[in-house]
């Protein structure tokens, strides 16, 4: 049986204080909306169905190259009722188990909304509420149920006696699984007449009570699950939820955090066992760290392949592969297309740009290797720069293998440098330099004696 996600996400958010929408802001390094999204597909949803509003644009750009979510617009606001109706006349009729959630409740699991779908199945409900026991009720609409334990309906909480706010602490998530052949017939019987002049979906429980359609409630097993996101200060506090969450997995699977609270890591990336990740490092995209690393601290990788036994200190690194034992930083950038083969070195305040650094070789510090393919066993001296741009096009320098370059060494490409050469300390290398040669660049030593001194009389003279 298919199951359709609609996931809700056409508002402004003004208490975000902000040019763009609500659901664009980032937790840890995706947009609020994507984690409602991902979890329905991890859910199993055969149709994910994101309803844009405000900014609509980039709401769609999240999922810019994602053919399996589509997109219905909400011109007019006019509520969640309204918005799942604007659903329903923009695709046609809603086929098998149809759940809504939003893109401001980025926390909730796949394994229950899989729970939602199976309850709603399982009693061929024509609703069921996901509901949740918040410390704290305050302000939400509370569940009620009659003698048997079916929904009846559901109380904001304004519209409480003060003996139903006392005795009523389930309440609503506002997210729901709906059968879909049912809720496309039924939707229409919303109506809007209240303060706001809004179309809410949760009437939709009440509508059904008096149809004497069935409608039951799973409770989450944790209520933070179900926290909105509505302002920066919630955007903390839902970001230190799913860090934690995703930190004790990764704990509990072999990985080494010395402070988890200082660690962040996404939800794509990948860890191995006995790798050690040191306080302020951050993981985002699709990374994937190997067994028996070190990163950190204070690193940050983004779609950065790290192999076994790797480590990467003080580095920030963009689309790279780093292959085994290879060692990183302090202080390196490792910037798109560079990839550091088995055991090479990258160290201090160097800079790597679509770069090969062949097995073993090194460059220790103070250095730009940009467009480079540097072959096995080579050392760059400290200060040595591949002058690959000049002024319109990008140049290729390639170094062979057992290749030693002296200090302060210029390479301005194109250029090549064969196996086993030498460059001598402060040269500008302009030409290719044969296999096991020597090339040196440099002019002339002059020596003028008591010069220093005549010139220091000088100034003062002058004075």
């Amino acid at each position: 049986m298919p199951i359709t996600a609609i996931v809700l996400a056409a508002g402004e958010g003004t208490r975000m204080k902000s040019r763009h929408p609500k659901v664009a802001h980032k937790l840890l390094d995706h947009p609020l909306v994507w984690w409602p999204v991902n979890a329905a597909r991890e859910a199993g949803a055969d149709r994910i169905i994101v309803v844009v509003g405000n900014h609509a644009d980039e709401v769609r750009a999240v999922f810019a190259g994602d053919d399996d979510v589509e997109f219905v617009e909400q011109a007019e606001r006019l509520g969640t009722g309204h918005a799942v109706r604007v659903v329903r006349d923009a695709v046609g009729a809603f086929d098998g188990p149809t759940v809504v959630l939003y893109g401001d409740t980025p926390l909730i699991k796949a394994e229950t909304i899989s729970a939602l779908v199976a309850e709603t199945t399982a009693r061929h409900n024509a609703c069921t509420v996901l509901t949740m026991l918040p410390p704290d009720p305050t302000g939400y609409g509370r569940i009620k149920r009659d003698e048997s334990g079916a929904v009846t309906a559901i109380v904001e909480h304004k519209d409480c006696t003060p003996e139903e706010r006392e005795a009523l602490t389930e309440c609503n998530s506002g997210i729901y699984c709906f059968c879909g052949g049912r809720l496309t017939a039924n939707i229409d019987k919303i109506g809007n007449s209240n303060a706001q002049g809004e179309y809410y979906l949760t009437d939709m429980v009440g509508i059904y009570a008096e149809m004497g359609e069935p409608v039951s409630a799973i409770c989450a097993p944790d209520f933070t699950e179900l926290l909105g996101v509505n302002s920066r200060n919630q955007l903390s506090t839902a970001t230190m939820i799913i860090q934690e969450r995703i930190n004790s997995r990764l704990m509990a699977e072999g990985v080494t955090m010395l402070n988890p609270s200082m660690v962040w890591v996404g939800p794509e990336v990948t860890v191995g066992r006995d790798t050690e990740l040191l306080p302020m490092t951050m993981l985002w995209g699709t990374t994937s760290i190997g067994d028996d690393c070190v990163i950190g601290p204070n690193t940050r990788l983004t779609n950065v392949t790290v192999a076994d036994e790797a480590s990467v200190e003080e580095t920030v690194g963009y689309d790279t592969v780093i292959d085994s034992g290879a060692t990183v930083g302090p202080r390196a950038y490792l910037r798109p297309g560079t990839h550091l083969c088995e055991k090479a070195h990258v160290g201090t305040h160097v800079e790597i740009k679509n770069s090969t650094i062949g097995r073993g070789s090194k460059v220790p510090h103070l250095s730009y290797i940009g467009d480079t393919q540097m072959g096995e066993g080579v050392n760059i001296g400290a200060g040595s720069i591949t002058c690959n741009y000049d002024g319109v096009h990008k140049h290729r320098t390639t170094i062979g293998d057992n290749v030693f370059v002296g200090s302060d060494t210029m390479m301005v490409a194109p250029v090549t440098i064969g196996d086993g050469a030498l460059v001598g300390a402060s040269s500008c290398i302009t030409h290719d330099v044969p296999a096991d040669a020597l090339a040196i660049e440099r002019s002339e030593q002059h020596i003028i004696k008591g010069y220093a001194s005549a010139r220091l009389e000088r100034l003062k003279k002058e004075q």
